[in-house]
């Protein structure tokens, strides 16, 4: 193998922003299957944990996070595995992590906020090394651009984290819809509970806390002081480190969605509904609806997101300003549920999230994770019309959990797993276009032209697409 280049000389060779992708350190061979892998895990905060829970199954070499504390609490829960995390290395920073051992790691998890997930998944694939990301893959469309080239480059394992894409729902709803069961698709409603948004100017800055590495967390974004309102969870509500709402929980709601109905490239998103947001910050309750051309023999449709809790970010609903004092009340949920929740009580509704897929001969439901099929997960409406129906053969590979297959992959030197970034790019990046909308305005349709990567009427907003980057933190 060869040994990495310093960190100053990967990002001048391999000239990323600039289109060149050399794999750097490709690893000769596959890990033998007798082999623990070498595995970084940066992130170690809220989801991280799940990656750790896997990750210490291998050979946990070292993790990373801006955070003291969570290091601090990942150090502890190893002591409760039998691991000495004397013998894991710690970073603040995944660019000295790669400039110090990537000759001595095999797989890296990323489970950072969404503005970091490009550059060190792209550092992993440029230095030949399995990467596990979490969804969404990253923070804007050129991001994914970049990493679906990327990963086609350097033939690593790589997976996007929406777990449901490797489970029973989705699959046996691709092989209904395909089989015709339910006819051609002319629209689809998805939602969800989160309501990842506020509204209102920025907290007041304030001194970071003394366990956190600031310069580190900004990393790629545009600098800005410490406040309220931004670490560990909120940042996902504000647009230079999250991708809102849909960026939080889109890429496993609608993944039925973009997979089933063969989706490529919508031709327009447009807001009808907003609530709270603006500026700097996503809404805390919306209608989108993605025009979906027609693809081969299959003919256009509409894909409608709804997301939050109506009428929160309403100044006159009482609200403080944040998600966490929102009052209680009814899901914003699509008129179309509410009206099947009328009709058929006791389907056993997520109400959290989920999708209903619109046919001219019928109607299906999947769950926020895709659901296994049944009276409460993946279904024809109503479930008793489901059960009079044969199902379709089941033509699609089944796998198990997402990690599973994952370290296998990279175990065996494979490259092919259930959300590889050639997929796991195209989902993100119809999911985060959704936000075009949202910048938009309400009633602002924006035309998009997908192979160009690029709006064509509301120019000003193809600033959304690509992103500057501070020095030394390019992708």
């Amino acid at each position: 193998m060869r040994s990495p280049v310093s960190r100053r000389e990967f990002l001048k060779q391999a000239g990323l922003a600039a289109g060149a992708l050399p794999v750097l350190g490709m690893r000769a061979d596959a890990v033998q299957a007798k082999d623990k892998l070498r595995c970084v895990v940066i992130g170690c905060g809220g989801r991280g944990q799940s990656h750790l829970d896997r990750a210490v199954n291998e050979n946990l070499v070292a993790i990373v996070d801006p955070d003291d504390t969570h290091l601090d609490r990942a150090g502890k829960w190893m002591q409760t595995k039998n691991v000495d995390p004397t013998k894991v290395q710690r970073f603040n920073d995944y660019r000295q992590m790669f400039d110090k051992m990537a000759n001595r790691i095999d797989v890296v998890f990323v489970a950072t906020p969404n503005h970091h997930h490009a550059l060190p998944t792209m550092m992993a694939m440029a230095h030949g090394k399995s990467v596990y990301c979490e969804k969404p893959l990253c923070h804007t469309v050129d991001e994914a651009r970049k990493l679906a080239k990327m990963q086609s480059r350097s033939k690593v394992a790589t997976m996007m984290g929406n777990q449901g894409h490797c489970e029973e729902g989705y699959r046996r709803l691709c092989e209904y819809i395909w089989s015709g069961a339910i006819g051609n698709i002319t629209e689809t409603h998805s939602w969800t509970d989160r309501a990842n948004g506020g509204f209102g100017p920025r907290p007041a800055a304030e001194a970071p806390p003394a366990t956190m590495h600031w310069d580190e967390w900004i990393g790629p974004a545009p600098f800005r002081e410490f406040h309220k309102d931004l670490h560990p969870h909120e940042w996902h509500g504000w647009v230079d480190f999250g991708n809102g709402s849909l960026g939080n929980m889109g890429c496993h709601v609608l993944d039925g969605v973009f997979w089933a109905c063969k989706v490529e490239h919508p031709t327009s998103i447009e807001a009808e509904e907003m609530f709270g947001g603006g500026g700097e910050r996503y809404p805390t309750g919306s209608r989108l609806r993605w025009d979906i051309p027609a693809r081969g023999s299959l003919p256009a449709m509409k894909a409608y997101w709804y997301d939050g809790r109506k009428g929160v970010g309403d100044p006159g609903d009482g609200n403080k300003g944040t998600v966490a004092t929102a009052p209680k009340g009814p899901h914003y949920l699509p008129p179309l549920l509410i009206d099947l929740m009328k009709q058929y009580p006791d389907e056993g509704w997520d109400l959290g999230g989920g999708t209903l897929y619109v046919g001219d001969k019928g109607i299906m439901y999947t769950s926020t994770y895709g659901g296994g099929p049944g009276s409460k997960g993946m279904r024809i409406v109503p479930f008793a019309k489901m059960e009079a129906f044969t199902g379709p053969s089941k033509t699609l590979p089944r796998y198990r959990d997402s990690f599973t297959e994952f370290l296998n992959a990279a175990r065996e030197g494979r490259s092919d797993t259930p959300t590889p970034f050639s997929y796991g790019a195209r989902l993100t990046e119809f999911v985060i276009l959704g936000n075009m909308g949202h910048y938009a305005g309400v009633g602002n349709k924006v035309e998009w032209d997908g192979p160009n990567m690029r709006v064509t009427n509301l120019k000003d907003l193809n600033k959304f697409v690509k992103r500057d980057y501070r020095a030394g933190w390019h992708v």
